[in-house]
Parts: structure tokens; C-alpha cells; sequence
């Protein structure tokens, strides 16, 4: 997958960002730094979360799609 990312200076460090992942983003006080925890923000971002169908009161279903 690929994505732009947004790294700018930021005081005594650098922001990061990802403009299409709202909420991704992270701060490091070299921009290797910021780059490698970036990645891994976005790795969490993306993770899915754990759902419990069997106990929901709805009927759920877990469907996969690709986009």
C-alpha cells in the first residue's frame, strides 16, 4: 500500500501525518524517527478491530471487501 505523508518540522522535532488516515499521525525528534513511528501508526490505524459477533443482540456479520 502506498500512501502520501506529511512530515514537517516542528520545534526541536518533526510531525508526521497522514492526510487520508485522519488521526494518523505522530511526532519524533529526528525525521527517521518520525518516518519509523509513523509506520507503525499506521499499522495499528489499520489493524482491525476485534469483533464479537456471537455476542452481539443485532445480526451481525463480519464481511470482507476490498477497495
Amino acid at each position: 500500500m502506498r500512501l502520501s505523508v506529511i512530515i514537517e518540522p516542528d520545534g526541536d522535532g518533526f510531525h508526521a501525518k497522514v492526510p487520508a488516515l485522519p488521526g494518523c499521525g505522530t511526532w519524533g525528534k529526528t525525521e527517521n524517527e518520525a518516518r519509523k513511528l509513523l509506520k507503525e501508526a499506521i499499522q495499528l490505524y489499520l489493524e482491525p478491530d476485534r469483533i464479537d459477533l456471537k455476542n452481539s443482540h443485532r445480526k451481525a456479520k463480519l464481511v470482507r471487501m476490498i477497495v
